[in-house]
């Protein structure tokens, strides 16, 4: 899948830079993406915002809707549901098919962006968690020879980045995430693909879980769960 860095400059820039606001949760779900607000912020024309939109739409952070414009994608829990089902049955045919035990030279790179992470968790640098976790993953899964396969895993991780967003400040979560990680470079040193298919399924699961949680806070009454 393209990234916004393969986009040329200044439509690069505004993709980036809704990307970021969107992850880190400074524009909302729902949020009402209005071009003239656009172009007042980056100074560009309305072609160029329009194409950066378009980008994010293809990315899938984006919808556009007749009549209403552009706006940060919002997930409703079936979709997250749904999202997330196909998830687990990608990561873990993507497990199924790494050769193992995979090579040393494989393992002490996912060992180094897995230090880089940990550095960014402990630092709570958010931009860098976001993109060595998606390092980490992308590396492992592409040890799997299917580029097809990993493409549609880049895919639905970019569908699922207003529930991702949600882990990405919290630090137990955030704790979790880098146990996982290496319980899965463990595993990919030994032969049962198994296990490692269980941890990448496994992995999903927390921040699945608490967005699910955040969505039932927010349509309870006075934030209760009724």
């Amino acid at each position: 899948m393209t990234h916004p860095a393969d986009y040329g400059g200044k439509e690069a820039t505004i993709v980036r830079a809704l990307e970021e606001d969107i992850i880190f949760a400074r524009l909302a779900p729902g949020t009402r993406l209005v071009e003239d607000t656009l172009m007042a912020r980056f100074p560009v024309s309305r072609h160029t915002i329009r194409q950066a939109l378009y980008q994010l739409e293809r990315l899938g952070v984006v919808t556009r809707e007749r009549n209403k414009g552009a706006m940060v994608r919002s997930l409703h829990p079936d979709e997250v549901k749904q999202i997330y089902e196909v998830r687990e049955l990608l990561q873990r045919q993507a497990a199924l098919l790494i050769p193992l035990p995979a090579p040393m030279a494989l393992i002490d790179r996912l060992m180094e962006i897995h230090r880089i992470y940990s550095a960014h968790v402990d630092a709570e640098y958010l931009r860098g968690i976001h993109e060595e976790n998606d390092r980490f993953h992308l590396t492992m899964f592409g040890a799997c020879g299917n580029a097809y396969l990993v493409s549609s895993i880049e895919h639905y991780m970019r569908l699922s980045l207003p529930v991702r967003a949600n882990s990405l400040a919290n630090k137990a979560q955030l704790e979790v995430s880098r146990q996982h990680h290496w319980f899965m470079i463990e595993a990919m040193t030994k032969k049962d693909n198994w296990v490692l298919a269980q941890l990448c399924v496994d992995h999903l699961q927390p921040s699945k879980l608490a967005y699910m949680r955040k969505v039932e806070d927010e349509k309870a009454p006075n934030g209760k769960l009724s």
